[in-house]
């Protein structure tokens, strides 16, 4: 079920109360505090975009394969948008890429029971029809901006909850290995040789080959190691 709202202070945090279940999806007009990976403000104009929660609640799923969730959500946001004809990719962990453009990102926050997984939610923000973007953001687009024309928001949530709900059956009957394998696929310069940064701040060049089902990047340095 899909719960309109107009205004809370994040769709992650209201989505928490167990009035909510499985596939529940909360999308608020307007967000207060909106947050984004790694302690980032997301940011949305009003009625023009959708920015919204979905819960699931994968209690067959062990702790350390949680990153096949996040899989499965860019996954399903790859393939909404290439239904409206934007090709995108995904940029670990799982911002989705437009060209070099972000048009939505995932903040994924899980919920423990013992060994397993008890509750999951995947905070989305996706950029539909906004034309003009803060000049602070350094390199957003929108399905607008991408195509050229209005889409209907309410359809383009609903066509996101179908693909991931196709998706997160593959995972419940155990078909890891092909989410994984098109996870793999679909990356944001994969291949490609770039410029990385440790957490020290170092700068490196390397080529990014694949992700570890733990979530970890995979990058091939220029000695092969």
């Amino acid at each position: 079920m899909v719960y309109h709202i107009d205004t809370t202070t994040s769709t992650n945090d209201l989505a928490r109360d167990s009035q909510y279940g499985h596939m529940d999806i909360i999308w608020a007009e307007h967000q207060t505090a909106g947050r984004g990976q790694r302690g980032h403000t997301w940011h949305s104009t009003e009625g023009v975009n959708i920015t919204f929660s979905v819960v699931l609640t994968p209690t067959f799923l062990p702790i350390m394969e949680q990153f096949l969730l996040s899989e499965i959500v860019a996954l399903a946001l790859v393939d909404t948008l290439a239904y409206y004809g934007v090709d995108c990719r995904i940029k670990w962990t799982n911002d989705i890429y437009a060209g070099d453009n972000k048009i939505a990102g995932v903040l994924i926050e899980h919920s423990l029971s013992g060994d397993t997984l008890a509750r999951t939610i995947a905070g989305i923000g996706l950029n539909i029809n906004q034309r003009e973007f803060p000049e602070d953001i350094p390199n957003p687009t929108s399905m607008f901006l991408e195509r050229g024309v209005m889409f209907d928001r309410a359809e383009v949530l609903d066509r996101f909850a179908s693909h991931l709900k196709s998706l997160y059956a593959e995972l419940e009957r155990g078909e890891k290995g092909g989410i994984e394998q098109r996870y793999i696929a679909t990356m944001y310069h994969l291949g490609e040789e770039h410029t990385y940064a440790y957490a020290s701040g170092e700068r490196f060049r390397a080529t990014i080959r694949g992700v570890r089902p733990t979530g970890h990047l995979c990058l091939e340095h220029r000695d092969g190691t």
